[in-house]
């Protein structure tokens, strides 16, 4: 792997994280019962349904194009707030790839920076609210460093992975402030955040799927 990445690497990264998602969606839906309805485990898995769906599908290699289509299907899923954020995030990552057909290492940034913008537009949470902020903010903060420092694309995405992990795990420490969870008050400390946790998976996926350029 190069300091570029396409549609191709793109594309991989994106049905790598479905893949993670799946095969951890139980686990995820074992989290939300602690603090939630108990479905985020099923609602992420129709998320990643419907970024498959269209990475099969497509018919071009714009990456700003294929990436407003997928974040649109997702924020259609039945999925409640779950939806609605990270359909914002992929649109927004559409919009900070602008034209590109090849990203190099700050063009990676500013596509996930113009996720992550996005997804602020819907939500008052901050990092510490115990939401997927707290996952996604330190990923996104990773690969603004790595871009500084001009590393490898995999590279980065792999300490960014890293940083998402880091992030979800001290979730576990927090009060929720946000969704049904914030109504547990103190109860709900010594859980992690299930929406946090997708947000690692997530980007675990990322970062194989650049790995082993499946």
């Amino acid at each position: 792997m190069g300091k570029t990445i396409g549609w191709n690497e793109i594309s991989q990264m994106l049905i790598c994280a479905a893949e993670k998602i799946r095969a951890n969606h139980e686990q995820l839906s074992k989290l939300d019962s602690a603090i939630g309805d108990g479905d985020h485990g099923m609602t992420m898995v129709r998320a990643m349904e419907a970024v498959e769906k269209v990475c099969a599908g497509r018919d071009s290699e714009d990456i700003k194009s294929i990436l407003h289509t997928i974040g649109w299907n997702v924020m259609c899923i039945d999925g409640g707030s779950t939806g609605l954020l990270l359909g914002s995030f992929l649109m927004g990552m559409s919009e900070g790839a602008a034209d590109k057909e090849e990203l190099d290492c700050e063009a990676v940034a500013q596509m996930f920076e113009g996720g992550l913008e996005a997804l602020r537009k819907q939500t008052r949470a901050q990092t510490g609210d115990k939401t997927m902020l707290d996952a996604l903010v330190p990923a996104v903060e990773s690969l603004r460093r790595s871009a500084r420092a001009s590393v490898d694309v995999a590279e980065m995405m792999r300490m960014a992975a890293e940083s998402a992990a880091q992030g979800a795990e001290s979730t576990g420490a927090m009060r929720a402030r946000f969704g049904r969870a914030k109504n547990l008050g103190d109860r709900s400390i010594g859980h992690l955040d299930p929406g946090a946790a997708s947000i690692s998976y997530i980007f675990q996926g990322f970062a194989e799927g650049l790995m082993t350029g499946r």
